[in-house]
């Protein structure tokens, strides 16, 4: 079932404050939809975008967290809250174990270890090299740790990281997944032509340099995409022209229904047969969605694009 609601805002501009931060301006909104909107995303950006963080570690000589190591400025209690803030970005849903050595006189003068320190495996990637792990004051000590790295959404209270260790023998740690460190957003009023009740949301987001803004701005409202579909029951609701524009010939064109387009009766029968009904099902499918439909080949393909160019 196809209706039409609502009018569709735009995405009216990205723009790049920082290497790691970006603010995005969407309008136009009806009232009332910018504090709906801005709410919802800041929320899944900041508890749904999946990263990575150590989740247990162990050090060669420690045998609990309440221990102060011989040749080294930190107590363990100081090293756990350096390891939560390494940022790490995982290209594997496997946890990813990790072994590495420093000798102290290797450290340089200040004795200090950072995260860059640390020898990944492929697939591995640290946010933030500079982050300090410890100092090592005797020349003559060797650090030597094992890490436990796993991927997640939110945030892993050390009852359940506890509960889920790999090695019993290694000390737990709660992590902070997201990679989104921040976010805030605007609501302010706007218009467009004579239409005055109009808002427009600013959302500002901020990540640790494993992500960029844009990629956690796109898989945010993809989740919620998500979400809201499975409750939409099969109600697909077509966009109107954006408030206080006019309707263009291409905004007609997108409603033709397929039978219209002057396809072969195959190719039409071959998208119609795909609940593909109208020009705008068909240009909301990527060129991969298309080849993936039944009975659809790749001269369908090409007749599909060449009548699509002359048409929009």
């Amino acid at each position: 079932m196809t209706t039409k609601v609502i009018h569709e805002a735009e995405l009216a501009a990205v723009n790049q404050l920082g290497p790691n931060s970006a603010e995005f301006v969407i309008r136009p909104l009806f009232y009332g939809y910018g504090n709906t909107l801005g709410n919802s995303i800041r929320r899944v950006l900041l508890s749904s975008i999946k990263g990575a963080a150590i989740t247990a570690f162990s050090i060669d000589g420690v045998s609990h967290e309440y221990t102060a190591i011989p040749g080294v400025r930190e107590d363990v209690v100081d090293i756990m809250l350096n390891l939560k803030n390494i940022r790490f970005k995982s290209h594997s849903d496997e946890p990813v174990e990790i072994t590495f050595e420093i000798k102290g006189k290797d450290t340089g003068e200040d004795g200090k270890v950072l995260a860059g320190s640390i020898k990944l495996p492929a697939g591995l990637e640290i946010g933030n090299p500079d982050q300090i792990i410890c100092h090592i004051d005797d020349p003559n000590y060797t650090l030597k740790m094992h890490l436990v790295v796993e991927t997640g959404r939110g945030y892993l209270n050390i009852e359940k990281a506890s509960a889920d260790r790999l090695h019993s023998d290694m000390i737990a740690l709660d992590a902070v997944f997201s990679p989104v460190l921040r976010v805030r957003y605007k609501v302010e009023n706007t218009r467009v032509g004579q239409d005055t009740n109009l808002q427009q949301l600013t959302i500002t987001v901020d990540t640790d340099g494993t992500i960029t803004p844009q990629e956690a701005f796109h898989e945010a409202n993809a989740i919620l995409v998500n979400q809201y579909t499975a409750l939409a029951g099969g109600l697909v609701v077509e966009s109107a022209p954006a408030p206080g524009s006019e309707p263009s010939a291409d905004d007609a064109n997108l409603s033709l229904p397929i039978e219209e387009l002057g396809l072969s009766a195959r190719t039409a029968n071959a998208l119609v047969n795909n609940q593909i009904k109208t020009v705008r099902d068909l240009v909301a499918l990527s060129e991969v969605d298309l080849k993936d439909l039944k009975g659809f080949g790749s001269k369908a393909l090409d007749e599909v694009k060449e009548k699509l160019t002359e048409l929009l």
